[in-house]
């Protein structure tokens, strides 16, 4: 985007930002609002106009497209897909999609579906807990194993007490972040262990993680945290003050997310990407009768993680696949 080539733009240089973001990348800039448009849909929506960043990472790149919830007393723009999706928003033809997206990558590719998800892309149930937070998509992991085999791992978060163990450690589902980030102290004593240490000490090719979250367990196998590539561990010791994990791509490789942000509190679903599914090369917009979050069921977990598989109770729902392209090849 380029802000003399636009004729419709129109900056709000009095609405400035100042981020920080965990792995210590800096950003400033300013909000504007202009056309935007994603997939199949377009409406006017505000944005923010970075000017400065002090991060290498960014070189060559656009920008970040932040698909995020508001944050109360934030001078940030709205998000845009609550941007796009605002009922009063005179100026979009998405006023109908419902506040959803989905996200998964392969090796090579990677893939954003706005409105729910393409049951194709999904391998068995979707599984759905609401988050921890209004405001952010935290899960809370009540166990991180990491071995060759489930029942003989190490378990990375030792939980002083029962109480700490039932909440678990707050995990963000981030798609923004390749690897997978975990704590490099202990969360202000609530373990016994450090886990950055203890992954450390037991670092061994063909190993796997194991994440479970409530009462259901995902791993991460050894190729989506190994980068065979570059020959790098995706994995990395969160920073100081952090307090939990990072859950980035080497997750999203192994299993399809739903961000469903309808309610009042946002819910997230989880289910195995299916390797036969293969990610679209053009905007794709479709209807697919869906199973759906048990709503009634997710609304009475109060502070800590259950999940629940989807309702048999498909409803016709329109979703865009919409290509992620990465000249570069990276994560």
């Amino acid at each position: 985007f380029k802000v003399s080539e636009s004729s419709t733009f129109v900056p709000q240089s009095f609405q400035t930002f100042d981020l920080n973001y965990a792995d210590g990348t800096h950003l400033r800039g300013f909000s504007g609002v202009d056309q935007v448009y994603m997939g199949d849909y377009k409406a006017t929506a505000p944005f923010g106009v970075i000017t400065d960043c002090n991060s290498p990472d960014f070189n060559g790149v656009d920008g970040i497209l932040g698909f995020g919830l508001p944050k109360m007393g934030s001078n940030l723009p709205t998000p845009v897909l609550f941007a796009m999706t605002d009922a009063e928003n005179k100026d979009t033809n998405a006023a109908d999609l419902k506040r959803k997206f989905s996200f998964f990558s392969t090796d090579d590719a990677a893939e954003v579906q706005l409105g729910g998800y393409d049951p194709d892309t999904v391998s068995g149930t979707m599984w759905y807990t609401p988050a921890l937070s209004k405001q952010d998509f935290i899960v809370g992991v009540t166990s991180l194993k990491f071995g060759n085999q489930f029942d003989k791992a190490v378990e990375l978060l030792q939980f002083k007490s029962a109480s700490e163990s039932k909440y678990g450690a707050p995990s963000i589902m981030d798609s923004g972040t390749s690897c997978l980030v975990i704590p490099a102290d202990t969360m202000g004593g609530q373990l016994s262990n450090i886990p950055w240490n203890d992954f450390s000490r037991n670092w061994g090719r063909g190993k796997s993680f194991w994440l479970k979250i409530g009462d259901k367990t995902w791993e991460i196998p050894f190729k989506q945290w190994y980068l065979q590539d570059t020959q790098q561990t995706c994995v990395q010791p969160a920073p100081s003050g952090m307090q939990g994990l990072l859950v980035g791509d080497v997750f999203f490789r192994e299993y399809v997310v739903e961000f469903d942000m309808t309610e009042d509190r946002p819910v997230i679903g989880i289910a195995p990407l299916s390797k036969k599914y293969k990610p679209v090369r053009v905007n794709t917009l479709s209807s697919f009768m869906i199973d759906q979050a048990p709503k009634t069921k997710l609304r009475l977990v109060k502070g800590f993680e259950k999940m629940y598989p989807a309702e048999h109770t498909e409803v016709l729902t329109q979703v865009d696949r919409i290509p992620i392209v990465n000249q570069y090849g990276t994560q």
